[in-house]
């Protein structure tokens, strides 16, 4: 068994663009894997949690389950880890740090979504809630885009804007502008992405959603009113939504899997409102932990033929 830390994940330098692609491959084999619902407890008047993510992917013969929780004070607030196993053995093969994995594969799955839903001609993006997985968002749309013009805004709060767009200053296909109220967030965006981990509130009024507007809830709160008059609703997975007090009354829903296979077609003009409720896969998780592990296998590998070992240890 390997122990693979965050730092020596970091140190692969995994693009963020391989992280979306990853993220797609996983997607598009969810129909054939086994992903049974994630067993969850809440404590602290919800604003607590502590995950069990199991995920079998026979496909590369490997199993695993992370177990992640929240607290809000935390930093990071998500944290968790993941045990990956051979399925043809049952042979523990690395316990290994999910905060890096946590953060890519929910960025890469934001950006994927909004890549596939969004209206063609999107040019103003909204985020709010500037955290990790918000930042991975743009690093990933930006790696897979490097050549599209980005126009973001962000919703001012304590230095948070500040220190997000000193983050991406190095970038001159993105320009920025801070505001000062939900509204103005909200009004005239193509894209809104939300990374806020805690609300028990309703952020924005219906009326302030423009025609064409796809919002990205990555932890699904504060949108629930858009529920009830989206055109559409995609999910990473049905079990995620089905217990939400208004799941009966979305106009139409799907999970964003079936967008990527082709089986449903996702935006059809630019006026639909779309909703994506991408909350989050073991599946992601196992996958990316096993792409990972077989990088630490070849660089292994490598370094044994670089610097073979002397004769007389043989």
């Amino acid at each position: 068994m390997r122990i693979i830390t965050f730092d020596q994940i970091k140190k692969k330098n995994i693009s963020p663009a391989e992280c979306v692609n990853w993220v797609e491959s996983a997607l598009r084999m969810k129909y054939e894997v086994f992903l049974p619902k994630k067993t969850s407890i809440s404590f602290h008047d919800g604003d607590v949690f502590f995950n069990t993510m199991p995920c079998l992917i026979p496909q590369i013969n490997r199993f695993g389950v992370k177990t992640v929780s929240r607290y809000p004070g935390r930093i990071p607030s998500i944290s968790g880890e993941i045990l990956l196993y051979d399925s043809n053995t049952g042979s523990l093969l690395a316990l290994m740090d999910a905060d890096w994995i946590t953060a890519m594969r929910t960025g890469a799955v934001a950006a994927s979504t909004i890549k596939h839903l969004r209206k063609k001609e999107a040019k103003t993006y909204s985020f709010i809630g500037l955290g990790n997985t918000t930042r991975a968002t743009l690093l990933c749309l930006l790696d897979i885009e490097p050549n599209k013009k980005y126009n973001i805004k962000l919703l001012k709060y304590k230095d948070q804007a500040e220190l997000f767009i000193d983050r991406f200053k190095h970038f001159n296909t993105v320009s920025f502008e801070i505001v000062d109220s939900i509204k103005g967030l909200i009004n005239h965006s193509d894209v809104i992405v939300s990374g806020i981990t805690v609300t028990n509130d309703i952020l924005g009024k219906d009326e302030w959603f423009d025609e064409g507007v796809l919002v990205v809830p990555i932890h699904t709160r504060g949108f629930q009113n858009c529920d009830l008059f989206f055109d559409k609703i995609f999910a990473d997975d049905t079990a995620h939504v089905m217990n939400f007090k208004n799941f009966e009354k979305f106009k139409a829903f799907d999970e964003f899997a079936n967008v990527l296979l082709n089986k449903v077609q996702g935006r059809e003009n630019d006026k639909e409102r779309i909703l994506a409720y991408n909350i989050g896969l073991a599946l992601h998780d196992v996958y990316f932990a096993s792409k990972i592990l077989d990088l630490e296998k070849d660089e292994r590998s490598e370094y044994k033929l670089r610097n073979p070992l002397p004769k007389f240890l043989i």
